[in-house]
């Protein structure tokens, strides 16, 4: 899957874990799902995923890898990709825009986004398949970009990686969950609490000023093809400077993450926080142990990781030269497990047995108690 910040690669065994604890589990809804990674390792384990996510990119990986059923579209997406790889590069806005007036991939690269997405375009798959196609060719442009990850900047020189030649894959769709059909949508997050409900939630918000439709716009433009006007050195969207999301606002992120926590139609809650959020590890805590008519039983794992790559690498002004200091290299990250009774906290607390935490600790409404 594509490089992304916030990206919860290491910490899915543990959200598997807890997940599998917990009793009568069947439909997860997943309200941020990002590049899919948890809604995906959701669905391999049987449980029927309910994805949404308000960038187009990201709710078009759900409807890959979430949505899209091998039994369904494996066969043509096979056919289509081996299709697609034999399309010679034809230069347009993708190569006009991202390799020319800035250096995010290399020319006979950028060249070949085109011309495959502009044969995406007039091929009009239905929308399942054409998720997985244009999945493949996300991924395929992420294997060949000149980033350190974002797409805030590019490399000064050309990564390795920019070299080598773009090749789409066929993207690891897999079959249809114990549980039912996933469902990708595309919406506010506040409009998709009214038509998601499930046994569970897993809510992974962005928790500061970091928005992942500035920092991924590329992957917007691609899916879109809607060929925007840009500006800056990263040639961005224009219309990024109007879709904001409250949750990389300091001044209304507390407001808007309790009403998110409040309207959640779910009996238990995991919400994925991280240290260098905008609310204080106290402060969530007693945001969530007011849930359920504050009455919320709540399990709190902690783990420590590294910071993304550009964060340690640094801050380069324009010549290239380094400037300011490296704060700090490794984070926390925090699962918080929310619920209506005991028995979930109960089984939850098993985890620490198996040594699947770093710390664990046991509340009630919003008081630390003994495990």
């Amino acid at each position: 899957m594509i490089k992304y910040i916030g990206s919860k690669r290491t910490l899915i065994p543990v959200i598997l874990d807890v997940i599998k604890s917990i009793p009568d589990v069947h439909t997860v809804v997943d309200l941020f799902s990002g590049t899919s990674r948890v809604g995906h390792a959701l669905k391999a384990a049987g449980y029927r995923v309910l994805s949404n996510d308000h960038n187009t990119y990201a709710a078009t990986l759900a409807r890959c890898y979430v949505q899209a059923d091998a039994e369904d579209v494996l066969e043509d997406a096979v056919r289509l990709v081996q299709e697609l790889n034999r399309l010679k590069g034809s230069p347009g806005y993708f190569t006009e825009t991202f390799c020319l007036k800035s250096r995010f991939f290399h020319p006979k690269n950028g060249e070949r986004v085109d011309a495959i997405r502009e044969a995406i375009l007039q091929k009009g798959l239905e929308p399942e398949l054409e998720a997985v196609i244009l999945t493949s060719l996300m991924e395929a442009a992420d294997r060949v970009d000149s980033t350190t990850g974002l797409q805030m900047a590019y490399l000064k020189n050309w990564a390795p990686r920019a070299h080598n030649d773009l090749k789409l894959r066929v993207p690891g769709i897999l079959p249809r969950a114990r549980e039912g059909k996933g469902m990708a949508y595309n919406l506010d997050v506040f409009d998709a609490l009214s038509v998601f409900e499930g046994d569970l939630a897993y809510l992974d918000p962005p928790y500061n000023q970091h928005s992942y439709l500035s920092n991924y716009h590329i992957w917007e433009s691609l899916i879109l093809w809607d060929k925007p006007e840009v500006y800056g050195v990263a040639c961005k969207r224009v219309d990024i400077r109007q879709r904001k999301s409250v949750f990389n606002s300091r001044p209304q992120f507390a407001a808007a993450m309790k009403r998110l926590l409040e309207n959640v139609r779910a009996p238990v809650q995991i919400v994925s926080f991280n240290n260098e959020g905008y609310l204080t590890r106290d402060t969530m805590e007693q945001m969530i142990s007011h849930l359920y008519d504050r009455k919320a039983r709540m399990t709190v794992i902690e783990n420590d990781f590294k910071r993304y790559v550009g964060a340690q690498i640094g801050i380069y002004n324009p010549q290239g030269l380094k400037v300011g200091k490296i704060s700090h290299v490794r984070n926390k990250e925090f699962l918080y497990i929310a619920s209506k009774d005991d028995s979930t906290s109960r089984l939850v607390l098993r985890q620490e047995e198996r040594g699947l935490a770093r710390q664990l600790f046991l509340f009630e409404a919003g008081q630390e108690a003994t495990p």
